[in-house]
């Protein structure tokens, strides 16, 4: 098998999306393969939508019709060089009836980006189908050598920034690529740091989180810091989970492993209670910074990264309504807040750069 990478300019990549694009599956892989993917998306394939709008249905704006098909049979016309699964269906499993248009992709040449727990290049049918190069990248998995974090990025010369959030899913991976994209904008030498299978997808590189034992997690991120901090100015590194969600484990890894200089805290407007524990309230935004900055400092046991501004996602939200919440959550905070995607990542960067 050839080395797995990024979709990268000039390529042609089709999204298995089915269910993404209506609700039944989440579909948020697929929605930033779309928005942040260099190779160009000839086809989607939704068997719930085929025909449909993708602008319509994602409230996304494209320059140019992207198709919707019902399987990745009708999605081969297109010519595709990769296909990116851009859904997770319940349990992070790829269905049977998914695996076959799979194989049918590897069959006629296409490599897959895979981010499911379903490790594919196990399945003796893609495996024999295989041709020179071509790769099938099973990204959630652990990568090989790991040890424990000892707390070495602290001693990087480059700027560390790390994004947490009030919840799961409400934007971190979005906020982190928006200012890496600013900070190269700038001519810094910055880089995006990817700790889910999205991320990877678009950047090439990183480590699946969700797919490290928790005893080698902070030193699996740490790991990532000390490969790419030498030769950074800046590193923001993609968010999981939330030291408020019950369910999550990612977050504390994840900044004992970064040992950040700043933070960036994310937070999905109007939510006032856990999306899947409604009996969890989100506590006012202030506390949620003084948490994350107590739990970074260790009382004292590690350097101060203070929490420098709030990304926030407005999606759901007029322009006008979104102007007023940042100034609500501004007046609340005493900190800059921003929606990267509505009005750009600048007034975030800015108090990283000092």
């Amino acid at each position: 098998m050839n080395q797995p990478s990024k979709l990268r300019s000039g390529q042609r990549a089709i999204l298995l999306q089915h269910g993404g694009l209506t609700g039944r599956n989440n579909g948020k892989t697929g929605l930033s393969l779309l928005r942040y993917s260099e190779a160009e998306v000839v086809a989607v394939i939704d068997e719930d939508s085929p025909g449909g709008s993708l602008a319509a249905l994602t409230r996304m704006r494209f320059d140019r019709e992207i198709p919707i098909v019902r399987s990745v049979a009708e999605a081969l016309a297109h010519r595709p060089d990769v296909l990116s699964i851009g859904i997770a269906p319940t349990g992070g499993r790829l269905p049977e009836a998914w695996l076959e248009e799979i194989r049918t992709a590897v069959r006629h040449g296409v490599c897959i980006q895979n981010g499911l727990h379903t490790r594919l290049n196990e399945d003796p049918v893609i495996r024999s189908s295989l041709g020179p190069g071509q790769w099938v990248w099973d990204m959630r998995q652990e990568p090989p050598g790991l040890s424990v974090g000892s707390g070495a990025a602290r001693g990087l010369a480059c700027r560390r920034v790390l994004f947490v959030g009030t919840d799961m899913n409400v934007g971190k991976m979005t906020a982190a690529l928006e200012l890496d994209r600013a900070a190269r904008r700038r001519g810094l030498r910055s880089k995006f740091i990817a700790t889910g299978q999205t991320g990877m997808m678009i950047a090439g590189d990183g480590v699946a989180l969700d797919g490290v034992r928790v005893d080698y997690a902070s030193g699996a991120i740490e790991h990532q810091m000390m490969l790419h901090g030498p030769g950074n100015d800046l590193l923001f590194v993609e968010g999981q989970g939330s030291l408020l969600n019950p369910a999550s484990t990612a977050t504390l890894p994840l900044i004992r492993g970064t040992q950040p200089t700043h933070l960036i805290l994310v937070h999905r407007a109007g939510m006032t209670h856990l999306k899947n524990f409604p009996h969890i309230a989100v506590p006012p935004l202030r506390d949620v910074v003084r948490l994350n900055e107590d739990v970074a400092r260790g009382a004292g046991a590690f350097a101060p990264a203070r929490v420098v501004g709030i990304a926030l996602n407005s999606w759901d939200l007029t322009e006008e309504e979104a102007r007023a919440e940042a100034a609500r959550v501004e007046g609340e905070t005493g900190l800059p807040c921003a929606d990267v995607i509505r009005g750009g990542a600048d007034t975030l960067l800015a108090p990283i750069l000092g």
